[in-house]
């Protein structure tokens, strides 16, 4: 088993992988801090060690983890089975997380949660095969949003572990719709911060870019939110 991606949640993940008896082939990380007591890989391409991966991952499995790294092929081609926890539901949410969370508060959305799905060629756009819900309260801020989406991301990779290693995921998914099912697909890039001033008027406005502390872990949506005055 071979997982891509940074930071806490990552490492959450490898942690509880191996504390529950799995084997973990490599980990692979664009931060040296990220390296742990399993094999490490430091990268910023993921793409360019797919022979790598190939060969040293034993059971066919690749786990994207808070991972903003692209699969390309031939990696998407090389017979593993990538899989991506998204902090978001799809397709509703995307894209980026922390710009995601901005305008779900901003358009009234009335669920957030966090999603499984298999990589694909697209970004987010892979087949979804779980997800774990919990609801925006009218009062919801930014930050709480956010972490409670973190929270459920490690959830959801807990109670999905020994379903994807014993190879019985469903054909076609196990996601049920909820009150905001069928909702349009929504892509939120950097490019999306660019509209954040159309809305300092809104009256979610205030909640939506309460970053609190969770400011110094989203720096473009920091920067956003000043050059809105």
């Amino acid at each position: 088993m071979i997982f891509v991606g940074r930071g806490a949640l990552l490492q959450r993940a490898v942690d509880y992988t191996l504390t529950v008896g799995h084997r973990v082939d490599l980990v692979c990380s664009d931060d040296p801090a990220d390296a742990t007591t399993a094999p490490f890989l430091h990268t910023t391409d993921i793409n360019a060690h797919e022979e790598r991966l190939r060969k040293e991952c034993t059971d066919g499995i690749v786990w994207s983890i808070n991972n903003l790294m692209l699969f390309r092929a031939p990696l998407l081609e090389s017979g593993l089975r990538i899989y991506n926890i998204h902090n978001g539901l799809l397709p509703q949410h995307r894209g980026l997380s922390s710009v995601a969370v901005l305008f779900a508060i901003l358009h009234g959305h009335t669920e957030y949660g966090a999603t499984l799905h298999e990589v694909d060629h697209g970004i987010d756009t892979g087949r979804v095969l779980a997800e774990q819900r919990f609801t925006i309260g009218t009062d919801a801020r930014y930050h709480q949003v956010l972490l409670r989406g973190v929270q459920n991301c490690h959830q959801l990779f807990e109670r999905s572990l020994s379903v994807v290693v014993a190879g019985s995921l469903p054909s076609t998914g196990t996601a049920l719709p909820g009150p905001d099912s069928d909702p349009p697909s929504g892509y939120y890039g950097l490019r999306a911060l660019g509209d954040l001033a159309r809305y300092t008027g809104d009256p979610a406005y205030a909640r939506a870019t309460d970053l609190g502390v969770t400011a110094a872990f989203v720096p473009e949506v920091a920067a956003a939110i000043a050059r809105t005055g």
